[in-house]
């Protein structure tokens, strides 16, 4: 016997093997697991030594695949600040990086245009509170009609109150038939009428800031399924978010974490201006963790809305009920609210008009008071509920009237 080496290791090999004892010849001269081992070390050694030096002699990008999908407005030729109206540029631009599946980057600055058509794939992002598009008037704001995937970001939106298209119901943003819509950190002030108005809708509106609408800042019809969270909303003439369907049925809305205050009823009404929160007759809607102060009717107000769920929410210095479910409804959740000034502070009723089967429960309720200028409707009452109710674990502070009416 001789010894041989084989990557450093010693193997004892016969000087002469009989042809019949093949299988021993190759057991002895196969390389051990342990060489096996080493030498797969040293050809994944090799090849990355040789991938690190064609990635070195390989010419780098300097554009990111997120940065060569987003195209500057100054590629289209609009200029920021500039006095004149900018409106046949900017739809130019709209449509074909829509067209490319492209973001429209809009630098900081004013930009004066008219009536803009949002197609499918519209992506506008601009620089959260110096982007400026400043409405000449013509038609509607910002129009999109059966447009899927439209993003818009970054914008600030001013109506000059200048008259739209649809009148009172129309709004700076209008949506139909549109799914995959994202609207986030825009600012949105000065419409007269609707600041967004949403129908047969789907998607989300998150972190903007809308102000002084002559009517709501969010009017969501129909809604295909929508989230309307964390948005700051002030000073609107009539309501806060209204979430509506044209007839009675499910509509699961979430409508979370938003910033309601000093909401008007310049249009007068006996509840259906001047409320933070208005669900009508859309079913299965969550309402939950919003903060609402100042308005002149309800925090949230739920009418024919079936299923209706009110957590979690914060109400303070409200004109009438602070929560509200009345008419015709079939189930409402109403509790770990808390609610500190108010005429009355919880109110579920209309039994004779179909309104049944309530939860309140865990609410904290104080301060109320009565409004001895009202010819009947004085109330200072801290809990009201007519037939079909659970009332349990609630605590009533300060109710002039009474804690809980009961019939």
């Amino acid at each position: 016997m001789k010894l041989s080496r084989q990557f450093g290791l010693a193997s004892a090999v016969p000087k002469s093997i009989d042809p019949a004892d093949a299988t021993a010849a190759n057991r002895f001269l196969a390389p051990s697991p342990i060489a096996r081992r080493s030498l797969l070390a040293v050809a994944v050694g090799a090849g990355a030594a040789l991938a690190a030096t064609s990635l070195a002699a390989a010419p780098r990008s300097q554009t990111s695949p997120a940065a060569a999908h987003t195209v500057p407005g100054a590629a289209f030729g609009l200029e920021a600040d500039s006095p004149r109206d900018q409106t046949k540029l900017l739809q130019s631009a709209i449509d074909q990086t829509a067209a490319r599946g492209q973001v429209l980057a809009l630098a900081p600055g004013r930009y004066i245009t008219g009536a803009l058509r949002l197609p499918a794939g519209t992506r506008i992002a601009g620089v959260p509170g110096a982007t400026l598009l400043s409405f000449a008037g013509g038609g509607t704001f910002l129009d999109g009609q059966g447009a899927a995937h439209v993003d818009l970001s970054g914008l600030v939106l001013d109506g000059v109150l200048l008259p739209l298209a649809a009148g009172r119901s129309g709004g700076l943003i209008r949506l139909a038939g549109c799914r995959d819509v994202h609207l986030s950190r825009l600012t949105l002030r000065n419409s007269p009428a609707h600041a967004i108005v949403l129908e047969s809708s789907a998607g989300r509106i998150a972190e903007c800031d809308i102000s002084a609408a002559a009517e709501s800042a969010i009017f969501s019809l129909d809604a295909k399924g929508l989230e309307i969270t964390g948005n700051t909303i002030t000073d609107c003439a009539n309501n806060g978010i209204l979430v509506w369907r044209s007839a009675p049925g499910e509509d699961g809305t979430l409508v979370s974490g938003n910033r309601i205050e000093r909401i008007a009823a310049t249009n007068g009404g006996s509840g259906q201006n001047g409320n933070g929160i208005n669900v009508y007759r859309a079913g299965k809607v969550l309402v939950t963790g919003n903060r609402i102060a100042d308005c002149a009717y309800s925090a949230i107000r739920g009418n024919a809305a079936s299923n209706i769920q009110m957590v979690a929410n914060s109400a303070s210095r409200i004109g009438e009920v602070a929560l509200y479910a009345e008419f015709g409804f079939e189930g409402a959740l109403i509790a770990s609210n808390l609610i500190d000034g108010a005429a009355a502070g919880i109110s579920v009723t209309n039994f004779n008009e179909g309104g049944r089967l309530a939860v309140i429960q865990g609410n904290i309720i104080r301060n109320l008071r009565r409004r001895e200028h009202e010819p009947e409707d004085k109330r200072g009452e801290g809990i009201g509920v007519e037939a079909d109710a659970a009332v349990t674990g609630n605590v009533i502070e300060n109710a002039p009237t009474c804690g809980i009416v009961i019939g």
